[in-house]
């Protein structure tokens, strides 16, 4: 590329142009990097608000769609994937409590969806993120960062928007701020380029829990568990499963491997995914990418439901694809309680649930939705769309389907963990 120098002078106005909003961006940036922080330690100093720190890098890798889906060469499967591998990747990994080399050897073992990360209402939260590059692509210097997507008012310094905020370079980290203050169902992604790094696999979800899990509502004790500050129990759950909701292109994800463009305008998925995997893959426990081994390593976040007959079970449903989609549940009632982390009711009080068995989540939505566990037996949650029940267009069953499985009352121990 030819850079042409301007041969005029900059002129005094112009000069003071410059120089007036670099000062601007100076008392910007320190507004933001010390009086926001003096701003909340005063606030800290009345009101305690419990300090918790994780540790996330953004990377590349491989991870398996079916293994029987048919090929569709030179797209799927991939010829430079390593085996048991197929489908090239961008992700983020939890390395919270790693030390520096072990974060490091963390560079192309990326997971897609990405970890799930829970907090409390008022927490104060304090989020790195480290860009280890590309091992595929390092002729690529991409930045990422961290969009908590629905997060309200957020310091557009922490919100991830590259334009507005900070994009972190390979080699760097950057550490993100927050304190919630509104429970529900969020999610986050990488927001540099991000019609490329979302489809690539830069998505995950976060759970904000409500201040009323600590009081005695409705006549349950303290420490039940809610989705929302109902006020009225109507929220209680007893067991919890998450969805990142997103499709998959072949073609695209080949093309970023293999040093090519993409035309997104051609975006045709070949598959469909609930937390990083098609069916049948999505009835596979969860795992841990630091110590399981198999296809299915860095895709650990399973989809299967398991629950006791009377329980109820929280539905969290998020979609970062490009595609809407109406996740089905036959023969059980479905209640929709809250929509992109707002609460269905009222300032009166008023509920507005809705009860149905299909639920539509359109891109950029999350939906929390509740249901009693019926009589033992197996249910299918899938897709209603049923072109989105196959893997690459295969015969037979795949896609975004799942399966919910009702035990006898008593059988299940009590859930430590969403999605187990």
């Amino acid at each position: 590329m030819t850079h042409t120098r301007s041969s005029f002078p900059m002129s005094r106005r112009s000069f003071l142009g410059a120089t007036g909003l670099a000062a601007a961006t100076a008392v910007g940036a320190r507004l933001v990097g010390g009086e926001v922080a003096q701003a909340a330690t005063s606030a800290a100093a009345a009101v305690t608000h419990p300090r918790k720190e994780l540790h996330l890098v953004g990377t590349d890798g491989w991870v398996s769609m079916p293994a029987d889906a048919p090929a569709d060469p030179p797209f799927f499967p991939d010829a430079l994937a390593p085996s048991p591998f197929n489908t090239y990747v961008f992700g983020f990994r939890d390395v919270s409590g790693m030390t520096a080399s072990q974060v490091a050897a963390q560079r192309g073992h990326a997971q897609i969806s990405a970890p799930m990360m829970a907090f409390d209402e008022e927490d104060d939260i304090y989020l790195t993120l480290t860009n280890l590059g590309l091992s595929q692509r390092p002729d690529l210097f991409d930045g990422h960062t961290l969009h908590w997507h629905g997060f309200v008012n957020a310091i557009p310094l922490f919100d991830g928007v590259p334009e507005l905020s900070l994009a972190v370079p390979v080699g760097r980290d950057l550490t993100y701020f927050y304190r919630p203050h509104d429970a529900g169902t969020y999610m986050y992604h990488c927001h540099f380029e991000d019609v490329e790094h979302v489809q690539m696999g830069m998505t995950g979800m976060v759970f904000v829990r409500p201040k009323q899990n600590k009081l005695a509502v409705a006549g349950n004790p303290v420490g039940t568990k809610y989705a929302y500050n109902d006020g009225d129990g109507s929220t209680r759950y007893d067991r919890e499963f998450a969805y990142m909701i997103t499709e998959l292109w072949s073609a695209a994800h080949y093309r970023d491997a293999h040093i090519q463009v993409n035309d997104w305008t051609d975006y045709d998925p070949s598959f469909w995914l609930l937390n990083g995997r098609a069916y049948p893959d999505t009835l596979a426990p969860t795992g841990d990418p630091r110590t399981s081994t198999g296809r299915l390593q860095y895709q650990p976040i399973s989809s299967l439901v398991q629950c006791n007959e009377g329980e109820r079970v929280l539905l969290r449903l998020s979609s970062l694809g490009y595609q809407n989609h109406a996740m089905t549940v036959d023969e059980i009632d479905l209640q929709i309680v809250a929509k992109d982390a707002s609460l269905l009711k009222g300032r009166d009080g008023t509920t507005n649930y809705i009860t149905t068995n299909t639920v539509d989540v359109g891109p950029g939505e999350s939906r929390d939705v509740m249901f009693t566990a019926p009589a033992p037996g197996e249910y299918l949650l899938y897709d209603r769309k049923y072109s989105y029940l196959d893997n690459g267009g295969g015969p037979g069953y795949g896609g975004m389907m799942t399966k919910i499985v009702v035990h006898p009352a008593g059988q299940l121990a009590k859930q430590t963990n969403p999605n187990t």
